[in-house]
């Protein structure tokens, strides 16, 4: 249930439906979700990526169209010296950024300017899969 902007997508989603979520603790970590389901806190909601078919304890449910696709964001020190490794590690993260975008948003005196340079990219989205 966390928002920087005060805005939850997962509270919009039950509110929607006339529901309002009792919810006990928020972690930004899986694992730490899933190690509170396994000691009987409830119930947990994570993103589909952290599921993996070895943990026979806990049950899955597909809820991919109760929830909307949300994008994930990097980011990194505007002081920082980017290193090859850090680029080649942004390119496999998002290979839609080109080197050259990742130097202009790094070079950019404020996050405005890193939007309005990304504003027209097409960011792929992964298909999702489906675990059972």
């Amino acid at each position: 249930v966390f928002s920087n902007d005060g805005e939850s997508s997962f509270e919009t989603a039950f509110a929607n439906q006339g529901l309002k979520p009792d919810v006990v603790f928020t972690a930004r970590d899986a694992d730490v979700i899933k190690t509170y389901v396994r000691m009987g806190m409830g119930v947990g909601v994570v993103a589909s990526m952290a599921h993996e078919q070895e943990e026979e304890e806990l049950v899955s449910i597909d809820a991919r169209t109760l929830f909307p696709r949300c994008l994930t964001w990097i980011g990194f020190r505007r002081d920082a010296v980017l290193r090859d490794y850090m680029f080649e590690f942004l390119q496999l993260f998002a290979p839609h950024l080109t080197p050259e975008i990742i130097r202009s948003a790094h070079e950019a005196p404020d996050q405005t300017h890193v939007e309005r340079l990304v504003k027209n990219l097409h960011i792929p989205f992964r298909s999702r899969t489906t675990t059972g």
